[in-house]
């Protein structure tokens, strides 16, 4: 038999899916790969949270700040009364594994955040727009909600994984434990972990002042104001609907029979 050479044929090798489908469907898995690891993580990252203790995370973070917190001067007057006021809130929970801190964030946006270790930061965009001690008080007291139900340490761990997977993907610019975590942590909150807290910090405002008045009044002007913009965009996009949540609120008030009659108490600077 006469063996006669032929060229292949056109195509043989060539795909007959379009070159940008086949780059399309590679990105698509390799993008799901990467999600289900990251999935992976964070279930390994809250299942070792459970065997840490409240005292342990206390005694761990006892000292530390995040390293971009901007602070305000340590003798800025708003420093000594807010942690004041903290203090006296956490009275009300004399159980309390925390040794609670204060810190203020020179930042114009309204915002409030808890960290690992029984810190509380407050931004100054927060102070400038509430406009009684009240008001503060709650804010403060659910910051301590999300302490007790241990929120604050879980959601970290989930920030601490998210930013260092976009750092992978990106210029590696936000990695490292600092506000950039916590807003991503604090956009993770369930809208049953910011109900609790919400429950346990009217708790302690009630504990305080023998009513709730006031308690509201923050989220009110956040819900009137928030179609203007006025800075308030950083707080809601990081907590509840202020509408829902005043309703809530008050629903709760109502059904533990506390009064939203009472003196508000001025802000002392």
């Amino acid at each position: 038999m006469r063996y006669v050479p032929r060229e292949p044929r056109d195509g043989i090798n060539v795909s007959k899916t379009h070159a940008l489908v086949e780059a399309g469907t590679l990105v698509a898995g390799f993008s799901l790969i990467f999600v289900l690891i990251v999935l992976v993580l964070v279930f390994m990252v809250e299942l070792a949270l459970l065997f840490v203790s409240p005292e342990a995370e206390a005694r761990v973070f006892e000292n530390w700040q995040p390293g971009d917190l901007v602070a305000v001067d340590a003798d800025d007057r708003r420093l000594a009364e807010v942690d004041a006021l903290t203090q006296r809130l956490a009275r009300h929970w004399p159980d309390s594994p925390y040794r609670f801190r204060v810190a203020i964030n020179d930042s114009e946006k309204p915002n409030a955040m808890a960290f690992p270790g029984g810190l509380i930061i407050v931004t100054t965009g927060l102070l400038d727009r509430v406009q009684s001690e009240n008001e503060l008080a709650f804010v403060l007291g659910h910051e301590i909600g999300h302490f007790r139900n241990r929120d604050h340490l879980r959601m970290l761990g989930r920030g601490m994984l998210l930013t260092l997977s976009l750092s992978a993907l990106g210029d590696g610019s936000g990695a490292g434990l600092g506000l950039t975590i916590a807003d991503l942590t604090l956009r993770g909150f369930s809208r049953r972990q910011e109900a609790d807290a919400d429950e346990f910090g009217l708790t302690l405002v009630h504990a305080e002042y023998g009513h709730i008045a006031e308690s509201t009044r923050f989220f009110e002007r956040v819900a009137d104001e928030f179609g203007g913009d006025h800075g308030y965009y950083e707080y809601v996009a990081t907590h509840p609907s202020p509408e829902d949540r005043i309703d809530e609120i008050r629903e709760l008030g109502r059904q533990r029979g506390w009064s939203e009659s009472g003196p508000p108490v001025p802000l002392q600077w």
